[in-house]
């Protein structure tokens, strides 16, 4: 998703999510404060940053483990496409009706300026996440035992 993002940047200069706001809004929650008028517009907190790209990590790996206790761990020794790529198309609806609100954004990006283009760059990067689900399960299967 990271890589894909880059890759967006430097070709398109499609900007990727700001990472530090998510951070900015698990800092909020230990204050109370779940939702807000306009995130960016929030105050800054020092760590924020720090919070919000262990938290995407974090989170991606929870996605990760999720996905493979829906499957079944058998999964990962013969992963196939369309799981992970529907497990990852479908993560996209905590951006849209959890993160997105709470931000202050709406439901699904829809008071940003441009929400189909948010939108769609949501599902983009929620897609190439199941890609790359996928592609770790698939180099998983070549190192672990057939038997497991």
């Amino acid at each position: 998703m990271d890589i894909w993002a880059l890759l967006l940047n430097r070709v398109f200069g499609i900007v990727s999510a700001n990472y530090c706001l998510v951070g900015r809004w698990f800092c909020h929650m230990r204050r109370g404060v779940f939702t807000h008028a306009n995130i960016a517009n929030s105050s800054k907190v020092s760590v924020e940053c720090a919070v919000g790209w262990i938290s995407h990590y974090a989170i991606g790996s929870l996605y990760a483990v999720l996905l493979v206790a829906l499957v079944s761990g058998t999964w990962l020794m013969r992963p196939t496409l369309l799981p992970a790529l529907l497990f990852g198309v479908a993560t996209v609806l905590v951006p849209f009706l959890i993160m997105h609100p709470s931000f202050g954004l709406g439901v699904a990006a829809a008071r940003t300026p441009n929400p189909g283009r948010a939108r769609l760059k949501s599902l983009m990067a929620h897609t190439v996440f199941g890609l790359g689900l996928y592609l770790c399960a698939l180099a998983l299967s070549r190192v672990l035992p057939i038997d497991a």
